[in-house]
C-alpha cells in the first residue's frame, strides 16, 4: 500500500527527528539573527517541535544564542524533554502579569499560548487567554521581534470553489474562540502600533503530524469503521515541520504594522476524497454521514507559498505516513482537532 518515495516512520524517536529538521532556511535565519529565542506556550502541540528546530537550526549556524520554551508544563514530562534537546525551560503562569514582567529578555520571540478545545463552558476563560496573556506578553516584550500564531479561524465560511480566504479576506469570526482569537490579533496590532513593535500575525490552518490532526481523525475513522463527517466537507493542511519552519522563517518578516500571513498547504482537501484515499491505503470502505456544504473554513496561503516555497513533505506523503502509523497502532495525542464543527463550538 506504500508507495511514497520517502521512507514511513516508524517511531516516536522518528518522527521528532523528521518534524524538527531544519530545513536550510531556517538555519539561514539564525545565521542572520542574534540573541535568544523566547518560545511562550510551549507545552501544547507544535510547541516543542519548533522550539526542538530553533535549536536545532542555532546549532547548526553555530549561534550560541538561547532557546527558552514558557508554559505552565502540567505535564512534567514535556519539560524534561525539551531540556533534553537544549531548550531551556521555564515555569511561567502567562496570565500572571508579573511573572510575565520577570522573564528574560529576548529579541526573538514565538507566542504560541492561547484557548481553543473546551471553549465552551469556559468562555470566560478562553477570553483571558487569548487576550490579557497578548496584552501581558506584548507591553513586556515591545522591543523584540514577534511572531504571533493566530488562526484561519478568524475568517468567514467561504464558498469552496473560490480557492479560500486570503490576508484581504474581512475576518467575521464564528463562535467565542474565534472572536478571542480576533482579539488576540487586535491587541498584539494595538501595542505594535503604541510602541512600534515588529510583528507577523501568522494564521494557521490546520497543522497536522501523525499523531494529531484532521487526518489522523479521518483515518481512524476509516480505519475502526465509525462515519466520517461531511458537514465541513473541504479543508486545509499542512505538515507541522513546515508550519514552524515557516513561523520561524517570519521572525526577520515582522514589522510594524504587522504582517499578516495564512498559513497552509496550497491544496483544498475533500473530506470525502481523503476518506477513499486513506480506504485505498488502508484496505477499508470508509462509511459517511450527512452531507457537504457549499462553503467552508478555508484560507488561501498564496502569499506564504511566494515567500517560502512548496511545503517540503506533500499531502499525500502524509497521509501514506498516517495510514501506516493507525494501523501500526502507534501512539497519538487522543485530541480530536473537531474540525467538523460550523457554528465554533470548541
Amino acid at each position: 500500500m506504500y508507495n511514497t518515495t520517502e521512507p514511513y516512520i516508524t517511531s516516536l524517536a522518528e518522527l521528532e527527528e523528521r518534524l524538527s529538521r531544519p530545513m536550510p532556511e531556517v538555519v539561514q535565519v539564525f545565521r542572520q539573527l542574534q540573541g535568544d529565542l523566547l518560545v511562550l506556550g510551549v507545552a501544547g502541540k507544535m510547541g516543542p517541535t519548533l522550539a526542538r528546530m530553533a535549536r536545532r537550526a542555532m546549532d547548526e549556524a553555530q549561534n550560541p544564542a538561547v532557546v527558552y520554551g514558557v508554559a505552565r508544563f502540567s505535564q512534567a514530562e514535556v519539560c524534561e524533554q525539551l531540556e533534553n534537546v537544549g531548550v531551556q525551560t521555564i515555569a511561567c503562569d502567562l496570565l500572571d502579569a508579573d511573572s510575565v514582567r520577570r522573564l528574560p529578555d529576548a529579541p526573538n520571540v514565538v507566542f504560541m499560548a492561547g484557548m481553543k478545545f473546551g471553549t465552551t463552558g469556559a468562555e470566560a476563560l478562553t477570553w483571558a487567554m487569548n487576550t490579557v496573556v497578548p496584552a501581558n506578553v506584548a507591553e513586556r516584550f515591545r522591543r523584540s521581534r514577534i511572531v504571533v500564531f493566530s488562526t484561519g479561524n478568524v475568517y468567514p465560511l467561504v464558498p469552496v470553489v473560490q480557492g479560500g480566504a486570503t490576508e484581504a479576506t474581512l475576518p467575521a469570526p464564528i463562535g467565542e474562540y474565534a472572536q478571542s482569537a480576533l482579539g488576540r490579533e487586535r491587541v498584539f496590532e494595538y501595542f505594535c502600533a503604541r510602541y512600534h513593535t515588529p510583528v507577523a500575525i501568522y494564521r494557521l490552518n490546520y497543522a497536522v503530524e501523525l499523531r494529531y490532526g484532521i487526518i489522523l481523525d479521518v483515518a481512524q475513522k476509516v480505519w475502526t469503521g465509525t462515519p466520517v463527517p461531511l458537514a465541513m466537507g473541504c479543508v486545509n493542511v499542512l505538515w507541522q515541520g513546515d508550519a514552524c519552519a515557516w513561523a520561524l522563517r517570519c521572525l526577520p518578516l515582522a514589522q510594524s504594522p504587522p504582517l499578516v500571513l495564512n498559513a497552509t498547504g496550497p491544496e483544498t482537501v475533500s473530506i470525502r476524497q481523503l476518506a477513499y484515499r486513506l480506504g485505498e491505503l488502508m484496505g477499508k470502505e470508509p462509511l459517511f454521514e450527512g452531507t457537504e456544504a457549499d462553503t467552508a473554513l478555508l484560507s488561501n496561503a498564496g502569499k506564504a507559498h511566494r515567500l517560502f516555497g512548496y511545503p517540503t513533505v506533500p499531502l499525500d506523503t502524509v497521509v501514506q505516513w498516517v495510514a501506516y502509523w493507525v494501523m501500526q497502532s502507534l501512539p497519538t495525542l487522543d485530541k480530536p482537532t473537531h474540525f467538523e464543527v460550523r457554528n465554533g463550538r470548541f
